[in-house]
């Protein structure tokens, strides 16, 4: 039912209409209870994963809206979804990924700063106002996203056929070209081949972007994308002398898809408790998934074994630790 409903996207209410052609009778509300208590068991084991992300010395983050119902009135709120991942593959580290989430009932920037509390170190991320508070604190240090600053670009040109995003794409494409050049390698390498390839590049980039704002309507869509580009750019600048750190943020937003496709399903979450149980579900599921292991598989054994296993032993059945 887990698996089904937070990996295959089939709400409950689906569910219980497959279960009665095969003659089983599961209403929706004895899964919900199912779902509720199993993560409740399995709890512990989620706030393992969010340990070993925050443990990294580079992380992602993204949030994305769901809609809670709101009880009494049939109406929904909209709650928030926070996702914090940790992937360390692109640079060749053998430290498992995972991905962490979260949920609350407002986008405030005091939910990160409590998701992340402990935590130091560099953190991809879009221009969120939130997460100003975290770097203005001195331990995290921001690191901006070239995917946000590629769609703004790609969307005008595919729009309305601009010249100037047509190169601004085109000139983007290049600094991805070394990041496939890089991938995989140490991070002193990449560091190597970022500053040779991508840094006169990059900064180009800059220069052409600041000689091309005043020569176009300050108002057009084309002058925003410019105009943030430029604002985000520098906070961008420092994966180019640091092999730990990615051009981008798509670990999170990779993060996300699942959720995105199971929201478009099941809609809305049934309440704030709801909310909760859905971030423990996907921080288990995605994190076996990025593992490469049987997310139903897994969750089967470790159900069978956890009421009985040490607390003090819960990474003995993380994804990554475990066998079939």
């Amino acid at each position: 039912v887990l698996v089904s409903k937070y990996a295959d996207h089939l709400p409950l209410y689906r569910q219980s209409q497959i279960y009665a052609r095969e003659g089983l009778d599961l209403e929706r509300s004895t899964m919900a209870d199912w779902v509720g208590k199993s993560t409740a068991l399995l709890e512990p084991l989620a706030e393992a994963i969010g340990q070993h992300v925050r443990a990294g010395a580079a992380i992602h983050a993204d949030d994305t809206p769901v809609s809670v119902l709101a009880p009494g009135n049939g109406k929904t709120k909209t709650g928030r979804v926070w996702v914090y991942a940790r992937d360390e593959r692109p640079h060749g580290s053998g430290a498992p990924p995972a991905a962490f989430y979260r949920f609350s009932m407002d986008r405030k920037g005091i939910r990160p700063a409590e998701h992340l509390k402990g935590y130091s170190g560099f953190m991809h991320a879009d221009g969120y106002a939130g997460f100003e508070e975290l770097y203005r604190s001195g331990r995290i240090t921001e690191v901006a996203c070239l995917a946000h600053i590629r769609r703004k670009f790609f969307d005008i040109a595919k729009a309305t056929g601009s010249a100037v995003a047509t190169e601004a794409v085109a000139r983007i494409a290049a600094l991805y070209a070394v990041e496939a050049e890089a991938r995989g390698q140490p991070p002193d390498t990449r560091a190597e081949v970022r500053q040779a390839k991508a840094r006169p590049v990059f900064d180009d980039l800059i220069t052409w972007l600041q000689s091309e704002l005043p020569k176009i309507s300050g108002k057009s869509d084309l002058a925003k994308a410019i105009r943030y580009a430029l604002t985000r750019l520098p906070r961008l600048e420092i994966y180019l002398s640091n092999g730990h750190l990615e051009i981008d943020n798509n670990a999170a937003e990779r993060g996300m898809r699942g959720l995105a496709i199971g929201r478009k399903n099941w809609m809305f979450a049934g309440s704030e408790g709801g909310g909760h149980t859905a971030a423990i579900a996907y921080t288990l599921i995605e994190t076996a998934k990025l593992n490469d292991v049987d997310p139903q598989a897994w969750l089967c054994d470790v159900l069978s074994r956890i009421a009985d296993h040490k607390i003090t032993q819960i990474h003995e059945l993380l994804p990554w630790n475990w066998k079939a």
